[in-house]
C-alpha cells in the first residue's frame, strides 16, 4: 500500500544483487567440485543445492533487469492513505 512518504526516486539494487549472485554462484559450484573431489558428499550436497538457489536467484535478478523500469505514481497522484488512518 502507498502512504505517500516512499522515496519518488527509490530503485532496487539488482546490480548488487546480480553481483553478489555471481559471486555465490561462483563459491557454491567450487564448494560442490572441491568437496565433491576430497570425497565429503554431504558438503558437496548442501554446496549444490546452494548452487541451485544462487542460480535461481540469478535467473530471477536477470528478469527483472529485463523488464525495465516500472510504473511509478508521480507527484500529482495523491497518497493512499493506510486502512487505521482515519479519512478527514
Amino acid at each position: 500500500m502507498r502512504t505517500g512518504s516512499e522515496p519518488t526516486t527509490a530503485r532496487s539494487a539488482l546490480r548488487m544483487r546480480l553481483w553478489l549472485s555471481v559471486w555465490g554462484l561462483l563459491w557454491a559450484g567450487f564448494g560442490t567440485v572441491a568437496f565433491a573431489l576430497v570425497g565429503r558428499v554431504g558438503w558437496a550436497v548442501a554446496c549444490g543445492v546452494l548452487w541451485l538457489v544462487a542460480g535461481v536467484d540469478l535467473a530471477m535478478i536477470l528478469r527483472h533487469l529485463r523488464q525495465g523500469p516500472h510504473y511509478q505514481p508521480g507527484r500529482n497522484v495523491p497518497p493512499y492513505w493506510p486502512p487505521d488512518h482515519p479519512r478527514t
